[in-house]
């Protein structure tokens, strides 16, 4: 059984240590303040683009909640000794919180397409950017979920405020804003974009370890089985269907991390490893 190496149990302390926060403090305040927000959302702060790397969970913790920790420490300690034995726990490190700097990058990035060109299609309302604000800040959330009849509440009155005859939001526009305001209000937490840039990592150093799927028990080659994840990733988030995950995986944060990691991976094999090669 591989050992547990210094910097991975550290990193699996504190996973544990912000889910127990997340627990403890009650009203999805602990959530708030350390997930990852939509930058543009009233909820965003700096500091979230580091901690939610070390978050699982949502305001309201669930077995599904529970699930995602458990696998994801599985999958840190799993891969993470087997890289930080080899490269070091400084490098190990460094790969890590890049890695989870990538997947928020990128999926933050998609979220800014995706919001931005959702709102091309109602520009002809001359809503300004502090209506908007307003629109993407109305928490429209019944238990778990948005609901339209929630955000039709607030959003009508506010409208007028504004000077927008609510006559003119029909069905299509009233649906575009409940998207506005799903993906502005769309929160990211989780260590897997760090764990995919191991998994990179780990497969560049070892491309003919053989590792199974829990739904696939059959050895493949780790040159084969991480781009395999890497691409399912890829067409899940592209095509908005999640394949083996989660309906609410953020599939683009899942390949920034891996590409980082094997970017950061490719060039330390180009550069710095050329006195003791991995390979």
């Amino acid at each position: 059984m591989m050992r547990i190496t210094d910097t991975v149990k550290h990193l699996i302390i504190i996973n544990v240590v912000m889910f127990i926060g997340t627990l403890a403090i009650s009203n999805g305040v602990f959530y708030d303040w350390f997930a990852m927000h939509f930058p543009r959302h009233e909820g965003f702060r700096l500091w979230q683009i580091f901690t939610h790397m070390f978050m699982h969970g949502g305001a309201d913790i669930n077995n599904l909640s529970i699930s995602h920790l458990l696998f994801n420490m599985f999958a840190l300690w799993m891969f993470g000794s087997s890289v930080e034995q080899i490269l070091g726990a400084k490098r190990f490190i460094f790969i890590y919180i890049s890695a989870g700097l990538g997947a928020v990058a990128l999926q933050v990035g998609y979220h800014y397409y995706d919001f931005y060109t959702t709102y091309e299609t109602i520009k002809d309302l001359n809503i300004d950017g502090e209506l908007l604000d307003k629109i993407i800040s109305i928490n429209a959330r019944d238990g778990l979920y948005i609901k339209g009849e929630v955000l039709g509440e607030q959003l009508f009155p506010l409208l007028e405020t504004y000077g927008i005859d609510a006559s003119v939001v029909d069905k299509t526009v009233f649906k575009t804003l409940f998207d506005l305001n799903l993906i502005a209000r769309s929160t990211m937490v989780g260590a897997s974009g760090c764990i995919m840039g191991i998994m990179a990592a780990f497969g560049m150093m070892n491309p003919n370890a053989e590792l199974m799927m829990i739904f696939l028990p059959i050895p493949i080659k780790a040159k084969y089985f991480i781009p395999g994840i890497i691409l399912i990733d890829l067409v899940s988030g592209i095509s908005g269907h999640s394949f083996f995950s989660p309906s609410n995986t953020a599939h683009f944060a899942h390949v920034g991390g891996a590409l980082t990691g094997a970017a950061i991976m490719w060039y330390w094999k180009k550069t710095q490893f050329n006195r003791n090669r991995w390979n």
